[in-house]
């Protein structure tokens, strides 16, 4: 929705984010480009607690929610704002879905961080949405700076429902049954119910403290009251005994007692199953060095990185980097390295390039779709183009115009038929790709793309190519 700024007419253009729209208390929005955040008349008495509390302040300094700086009314959307906060736009935007098992851990244990220490000064998070964390690099944050409010006495806690669907449901379908289920998370924007989780787990969850009350005792509550037109007041009456506190407390024992290992994924151990020599891997590392420092931006995709080794060097160069890949295994991996360098520069998704994000939820504007998000400045698609032209059956033209909506810049590795990776692609299907070759390669990419530099990678067949797109 674009509106007019209240005080410049239509000097100023407002646009409010597409996501923002479910909490009356106060909403997203841009104003000639810049990111704002406005509180609504309804809120007002419950922001003036929370911010004279000083937890806002704290958790800043700590890192652990999003920086923000009052602002002028002046720059408000509409005339009802009572206050006006200009938040630190982060990098790059991303969703639970496309998070490695770790990162959503890591999420849901900061959620649980920021209710103890709202708690602790008389407040609590009135809601515990997934969609509240994002990631700089390895590190989550948190950026709804409106979920605090005061706490009422002896009121259970609103967001738990919510907390389980979004966090503890999800990681306990992807470490007792498969990682991969990580995914519904796609189609259930909204969390994955508990009476499907609960269907899911296996019966031996049931025997798990935590699993067993949160997940299973949960569902079959919420079946209980389903349809029996009883007042939540009355639920919540029956219920004033819970300490919030000791719920938080079981939740952590639950979430850290969560665990999975990036073994038995597809190309978690590609590293040591490329076809690479030591040589080889120097050259080719040399090679996208020399040819990233002919390209321009601040940003970089890495769009098959695997365990982030390339990803590294853009980053070591200056750049930041959205380190993306098909196998939660080798993200796993490569977020758990990042961690523990305590780097920010480098930000690792699951993303399957063949069936990538599109733009979810109310009106398809919720979420948006991976193009939506860019294009980057320049594109690393290093040992990529065979899984998708071939593993995936996938034309040539297709990837290259694709590729080309995603950035401005490409570096890509072209391997050709003789390459071992090939051969034992096409050793298990039908050779209908007449097309892949080099000659086949430059065509589908002269389209979009103008070639500016080209060169061979030391100690194999492999050829490493700079493109830049035609046009804006």
């Amino acid at each position: 929705m674009t509106v007019a700024a209240p005080s410049e007419g239509a000097a100023a253009t407002v646009t409010r984010d597409p996501g923002s729209f479910r909490d009356p208390s106060g909403f997203v929005y841009r104003r000639n480009g810049r990111l704002f955040r406005q509180i609504e008349p309804s809120f007002a008495e419950r922001w003036a607690a929370v911010e004279s509390s000083g937890i806002l302040e704290t958790l800043v300094a700590d890192g652990k929610i999003v920086a923000f700086e009052p602002a002028p009314l002046s720059e408000a959307a509409t005339p009802s704002a009572v206050r006006v906060l200009r938040p630190t736009e982060l990098p790059f935007i991303s969703y639970p879905y496309e998070w490695s098992f770790g990162q959503l851990r890591d999420a849901a244990l900061l959620t649980l961080d920021l209710e103890e220490a709202a708690l602790a000064r008389g407040l609590t998070l009135r809601d515990a949405s997934a969609y509240n964390i994002q990631f700089v690099g390895a590190r989550p944050i948190h950026i709804d700076t409106l979920s605090f409010e005061p706490a009422e006495a002896g009121r259970p806690w609103i967001a738990y429902r919510q907390f389980c669907e979004h966090f503890l449901g999800p990681l306990a379908l992807m470490a007792t049954r498969d990682v991969r289920l990580g995914r519904m998370l796609r189609t259930e924007i909204d969390g994955i119910p508990l009476d499907l989780v609960s269907r899911l787990l296996p019966g031996s969850s049931r025997l798990r403290l935590g699993l067993g009350a949160h997940v299973h005792l949960h569902a079959r509550a919420q079946r209980r009251y389903a349809g029996t037109g009883e007042a939540a007041a009355d639920r919540i009456e029956r219920t004033r005994s819970v300490n919030v506190g000791n719920l938080v407390t079981s939740l952590r024992s639950t979430i850290e007692g969560l665990r999975w290992e990036p073994s038995g994924t597809q190309w978690a151990d590609y590293d040591t199953r490329t076809s690479y020599g030591a040589e080889a891997t120097a050259a080719k590392e040399r090679v996208v060095a020399e040819l990233l420092a002919q390209t321009t931006g601040d940003t970089v995709w890495d769009l098959g990185a695997n365990t982030g080794r390339f990803s590294r060097i853009a980053a070591d160069g200056g750049r930041r980097v959205v380190a993306f890949d098909i196998d939660p295994g080798a993200v796993e991996r490569n977020y758990r390295a990042l961690k523990a360098e305590s780097r920010d520069d480098i930000l690792p998704l699951v993303m399957d390039l063949a069936d990538p994000s599109p733009a979810l939820g109310w009106r398809h504007g919720e979420r948006a779709s991976l193009r939506e998000r860019g294009p980057a400045d320049v594109g690393l698609a290093l040992a990529l183009i065979h899984h998708l032209a071939i593993g995936r059956n996938l034309p040539l033209v297709g990837i290259a115009e694709e590729l080309a909506g995603l950035c401005r810049e490409l570096i890509i590795e072209f391997v050709p038929r003789d390459d071992v990776m090939v051969r034992q692609l096409l050793a298990t299907r039908e050779d209908v790709f007449a097309d892949y070759g080099p000659d086949g390669f430059r065509a589908a990419f002269s389209g979009p793309f103008e070639l500016v530099d080209e060169r061979p990678v030391e100690g194999s067949t492999r050829v490493l190519c700079l493109f830049r797109r035609r046009g804006p």
